[in-house]
């Protein structure tokens, strides 16, 4: 029987409409009532009614089958045969790890990027000097990966991994005239904060494992105060203090307190620039031409515990590594010497553990350690005290830690023990004496130079650079400068 023809207007319409929407495969409107029967037709009998509604429910159950593309009419446009293999359209497992540490960081890129000026001066700044982000680079190979699987665990962005370029250039020896040192630039006070243990033997701001921890931990405290990861990295450099009056200040005149709106000072100014650069070098380095070689992404170090009392030296030389390298991997250590006192662990190449294990087992348990603990008698200077033990004074100095120009002893002095400092002369400098107070601001004026302003306060030109992180001098430029006590007189007069 068929339908009435107020019917066929009501569902013919939704059957289009269905059809249409399955074939764009996009979210079907809302479904529009079907328009009322012609008056005429009104008042149909039950019969007809059951019929009508077992019509309507079979045209329901063909919508909801999937679509025959073999009953559609067929396609009358332009048809184009490919015979070529498609390029530029490779398929991405993101249930497989990547091989490239490189490819894990940016898929863990996850800040807003940063859309300020200053990005594009860093990143041309970045760009015309790729010798240097080689070098940077080749330093993080050793770090990355431990840095890249906590802020992964932490869930936290993995652009906070280029934040030690930024902050050190990579270097865990790094130690700026505010006193902050290690990859991640702490300053004594907040290393404290964040159990970073400081003394004459050992500095866990400069250890890799135990500063990279206390850092995310910062990090995380930051942006869990301000809900907002570019306000956490300008208080990570600038002090919760300084960005909180700027926030307060920015309120009380009721302007926006986001980072483009506050006025900070123009090192925290430039600082998320800097991060945002190397995120936009590292997510596409060939237009820049920068070359990123591939890191393996798997670990690249382990930590190894209770060692006991041994020298760096030879803890390098059972592990069969270079000591440069073991004191890259372990620059906490502020002597020759981990002491039998110390619950310090050491770390070492993953590939190097077993043989580390090995060779230490086989060797002279008595003769692990050639230092000792000294403490200066009255009246002893470090000639007398160099001469006692038959060690170079300038040796001596390096492995104290003792400025090159003072002659006075500390309390506690690290000596050897058989007479004669095998292996000191080729140790890396583990120690970078602390900066005291009282520093000078020179600014510079067309004509200086590195050489001559050291030269003007007695000073080195690598105090210059560790000091103020200085290269290229440009009239304006204020250097801070320590000068030694003997030429305080001369300093004073010379900056007047």
């Amino acid at each position: 029987m068929t339908p009435p023809h107020g019917v066929l207007r009501g569902w013919i319409p939704a059957l289009a409409l269905a059809l249409l929407s399955a074939c764009a495969s996009q979210p079907a409107p809302p479904e529009q009532p079907a328009p009322a029967a012609p008056a005429a037709q009104a008042g149909p009998s039950v019969a007809m009614a059951q019929e009508q509604a077992a019509t309507a429910e079979a045209a329901a159950r063909t919508l909801a089958r999937p679509l025959d593309a073999s009953r559609l009419p067929p396609f009358d446009g332009d048809h184009q045969t490919v015979r070529e293999k498609l390029r530029g359209l490779p398929l991405v497992d993101l249930t497989v790890p990547p091989d490239d540490l490189w490819q894990r960081v940016r898929l863990g890129f996850a800040m807003p990027d940063l859309d300020d000026p200053l990005v594009e001066r860093n990143m041309a700044y970045y760009a015309a000097r790729p010798e240097y982000l080689q070098r940077v680079f080749e330093r993080s190979r050793l770090y990355l990966y431990h840095i890249v699987d906590e802020l992964e665990k932490r869930g936290m962005p993995t652009e906070l991994a280029l934040l030690p370029i930024v902050e050190s250039a990579f270097n865990p020896m790094a130690y700026s005239r505010a006193h902050a040192s290690g990859l991640w630039q702490f300053i004594p006070p907040t290393g404290k904060r964040y159990s970073l243990e400081q003394n004459w033997w050992y500095d866990a701001r400069r250890d890799i494992v135990a500063s990279t921890a206390a850092a995310l931990d910062h990090l995380q405290d930051l942006y869990d105060k301000y809900g907002d990861w570019q306000l956490a990295l300008a208080a990570y450099n600038w002090g919760e203090n300084g960005v909180a009056r700027a926030i307060e200040k920015n309120r009380a005149a009721g302007r926006p307190t986001d980072f483009a709106h506050l006025s900070m000072p123009r090192e925290t100014r430039n600082y998320l620039p800097k991060l945002q650069a190397l995120k936009n070098i590292v997510a596409d380095p060939a237009p820049f031409g920068i070359v990123l070689d591939r890191i393996p992404n798997q670990p690249y170090f382990a930590t190894v515990d209770g060692t006991g009392a041994i020298d760096l030296r030879l803890a390098a030389k059972l592990a069969e590594m270079p000591v440069d390298q073991f004191i890259a991997l372990n620059p906490g250590f502020n002597r020759p010497l981990i002491p039998s006192s110390s619950d310090a662990r050491i770390v070492l190449p993953a590939d190097k553990v077993e043989v580390f294990h090995a060779n230490l087992e086989n060797h002279d348990k008595r003769a692990l350690v050639s230092w000792k603990v000294y403490h200066p008698q009255r009246g002893e200077n470090l000639q007398q005290i160099a001469h006692k033990f038959n060690v170079p004074l300038a040796q001596l100095k390096q492995v104290n830690g003792i400025r090159s120009r003072s002659l006075h002893p500390p309390a506690v002095l690290v000596v050897p023990t058989n007479g004669a400092a095998a292996g000191a002369a080729s140790l890396p400098i583990m120690y970078a004496p602390p900066i005291p107070a009282g520093g000078r601001v020179h600014v510079v004026k067309r004509g200086d130079t590195l050489w001559g302003i050291a030269q003007r306060y007695g000073i080195t030109v690598g105090d210059l650079r560790r000091w103020n992180r200085v290269g290229t001098l440009h009239p304006g430029q204020r250097l801070t400068v320590y000068p030694p006590p003997s030429h305080k007189r001369s300093a004073k007069s010379a900056s007047k």
